[in-house]
């Protein structure tokens, strides 16, 4: 038992109603109070709750010591504490607990030194308080706080912390991003980064809300500015005036939408106006125009080019290429134009030059200049290209009072200077966007005529001329048009080829011919071939060889009952791929002829170079037989030069009994005309053939 010195005897031993007054203030206190006497370190007095959770009663308790009351653990824990206590400083701490449950309970403990008379340390008062709940708030702000500073330093974007503008903190992106040391950064005002015209705008909303977002541009250090955009929250542990702002850089956005805004009105690759600015830019001209002073100011010309025959630029050279003189093109019609006017891109070899204040005179003028610019050689693909163009004129305000029609007016003028040779200007003329509304016309009929299947074909006899027996049939397309009848070839062929019609025919006549003629064959009727004519433009466009195999296959008929019909165009190309499609077709069986021969560039050469099986003498050179002389001589030549190549002789446009006996004379072999059967369609062919039988 430790033995008691009177200095560790309490003052309130001997008398009774202090120990009752200091028991009661003790409990009072609503902490744990205890009072250790020194130098011994003995318990002297403690209240219930000190006792009580330490596992003791306020009378077991008196007479301990604290290694005793806490346990040799925990009483290492606090020992220091203790002892710059009982040297005379009074000492706060915290002191973590596990209760029984093992949760952690914090307290806070205050050790408070009583001095005996002569100054001299002679007890330790110990108060005691649990402040779990707010140990632990106070721990989840260090810890959010914690990770807000880890975040800030982790990402790339901005982050600063201020009060009333004032930057407490920031990352080091948040530095970057305005050019400046973190240490000029934090403590200067906010509004100092942002550029002066946009400080309005920050202001404005930092002092509304809690929470925002806007964009303004920063000020960086070097005087640039950067467009951005501002995350501003207040941070509700520490009130209204706490403020954490996320700054994000968003000059490739701004990048973007300004480029998306550009290419909304102009062309992707030559950053020329496309269609739909030339024609707002263009209806502004017009209306300063019509406002202006002088008679020259209020004209406007608009020049309409097409880069001739691009296509093949593209075919031959790729599209890099043809993209390489598009853009050379705009170049050279910029330096060309200069201030003068303006240039679009409204298609993808067509460009646009609209001239204000200008007459016929000045836009011709213009013309001229833009087909010396444009004709130097473009160097592309290791190649000299010369890029020729077909420019059409529109006048405002004599061809047109709107900027819509005025394009119109150009556009037909232009197509006009395609077809008649290209390589020139044509202005518009009267009734010029009426053929070309005509053309757009036909177009969508034609587009409609193939979808809904109006075409028809007629069949015209070819007959033996030295017995008249039936050698075979052409087969004549014709369009039964829904509200102007039945139209010839002539009406719609030659438009078909042009706009691109041609093939879609062309592939319906093979197929619907020999689909007839087998069924003809099938029905016992004489079996005789049938003529299909094929195209320039076919014979380039389309796989003729293959698709005629194919249209054999599917329809069953016999491939020696079918001919095909070229014209010479086609054969002029002396090209190895011509001749290697004729030499297919020629392997199929099918049999190959010459159409209105005599009427195009005929050449031996390929008389002799290709399989052919027969010409066709044009009509042109049989209709005035036998009365002109010079028609039989050619007739008569022709012939001789079949039987000379051994190939047969057809006669087109036998009308009369004598020019019939003339090519008998002439020992050609078969003719056709309308002096021995028209064209009929199918129905009436059939009851033809049925009497022949």
């Amino acid at each position: 038992m430790t033995e008691t010195t009177p200095a560790d005897t309490p003052r309130t031993a001997a008398d009774p109603g202090a120990a009752e007054l200091l028991h009661a203030l003790a409990e009072s206190l609503g902490g744990q109070v205890a009072y250790y006497a020194l130098p011994s370190r003995l318990c002297r007095f403690a209240n219930v709750v000190y006792a009580k959770i330490n596992g003791f009663t306020v009378a077991s308790i008196v007479g301990k010591t604290p290694e005793e009351v806490f346990g040799a653990d925990q009483w290492a824990k606090v020992a220091l504490h203790a002892e710059r206590c009982a040297s005379g400083a009074r000492v706060k701490y915290l002191h973590e607990r596990r209760a029984d449950d093992g949760s952690a309970r914090m307290f806070s403990v205050t050790l408070t030194p009583h001095f005996s008379a002569d100054g001299v340390p002679d007890g330790v008062l110990s108060v005691t308080h649990e402040c779990t709940a707010s140990w632990a708030a106070e721990r989840a702000v260090r810890e959010s706080e914690e990770r807000t500073r880890k975040f800030a330093e982790a990402t790339e974007e901005a982050i600063m912390f201020h009060s009333d503008g004032v930057v407490l903190d920031c990352n080091d992106a948040m530095a970057r991003l305005t050019g400046f040391p973190l240490d000029e950064v934090v403590g200067r005002n906010m509004f100092d980064f942002i550029a002066p015209a946009w400080r309005p705008i920050a202001q404005d909303y930092t002092s509304h809300g809690s929470e925002y977002l806007y964009e303004v541009h920063i000020l960086h250090r070097d005087g640039h500015e950067i467009p951005v955009e501002v995350i501003g929250k207040t941070m509700p542990q520490t009130g209204a005036d706490y403020r954490v702002v996320v700054v994000r850089d968003i000059s490739a956005r701004k990048h973007m939408q300004a480029r998306e805004a550009f290419l909304a009105l102009h062309d992707a690759l030559t950053e020329l106006l496309n269609r739909s600015a030339l024609l707002d830019q263009l209806a502004l001209a017009l209306a300063q125009a019509r406002t202006a002073q002088t008679p020259r100011q209020r004209q406007v010309a608009l020049l309409y080019l097409n880069l001739d025959h691009f296509k093949t630029i593209n075919d031959s050279l790729g599209h890099g290429a043809g993209d390489q003189i598009l853009c050379t093109v705009a170049q050279r019609l910029r330096h060309c134009v200069a201030e003068r006017g303006f240039i679009a891109r409204p298609g993808a070899d067509e460009f646009v030059v609209v001239l204000p204040s200008a007459d016929r005179t000045a836009a011709a003028s213009l013309a001229d200049a833009l087909f010396r610019c444009l004709a130097e050689p473009i160097e592309v693909a290791g190649t000299s290209v010369v890029q020729s163009v077909s420019i059409g004129i529109s006048l405002f305000p004599d061809d047109e009072h709107t900027a819509p029609g005025l394009l119109r007016q150009a556009e037909a003028a232009l197509r006009q200077a395609k077809d008649s040779g290209r390589g020139h200007h044509q202005f518009s003329t009267p009734g010029v966007a009426d053929d070309a509304m005509a053309s757009l016309q036909l177009q969508r009929e034609l587009h409609t005529a193939i979808a809904e299947n109006q075409f028809v074909l007629h069949y015209q006899p070819v007959v033996h001329v030295a017995d008249g027996a039936l050698a075979g049939f052409e087969a004549l397309v014709r369009w039964q048009h829904p509200t102007r009848g039945l139209l010839a070839p002539s009406e719609f062929i030659a438009f078909a080829e042009t706009h691109g019609f041609i093939s879609h025919v062309g592939r319906w006549v093979m197929r619907e011919a020999c689909r007839q003629l087998k069924a003809w064959h099938d029905a016992g009727l004489p079996r005789v071939p049938v003529a299909v004519n094929l195209s320039a433009f076919e014979f380039r466009q389309r796989d003729v060889a293959s698709e005629i195999a194919a249209v054999l296959a599917e329809t069953g008929l016999p491939p020696q009952l079918l001919e095909v019909e070229l014209t010479e165009t086609v054969l002029m190309q002396q090209s190895e791929q011509v001749l290697q499609t004729l030499q297919s077709i020629k392997a199929l069986g099918v049999g190959i002829a010459i159409d209105d021969f005599g009427t195009g560039y005929s050449s031996l050469s390929y008389l002799k170079r290709y399989p052919l099986d027969k010409l066709k003498i044009d009509r042109s050179f049989v209709m005035d037989t036998p009365g002109d002389s010079d028609d039989v001589a050619i007739v008569t030549a022709i012939v001789e030069l079949g039987r000379s190549l051994k190939l047969r002789t057809v006669a087109e446009g036998v009308e009369q009994p004598q020019q019939l006996a003339l090519l008998g004379q002439l020992r050609c072999d078969l003719a056709q005309g309308y002096g021995i059967a028209r064209p009929m369609d199918a129905a009436q062919t059939q009851a033809w053939l049925e009497q022949q039988r």
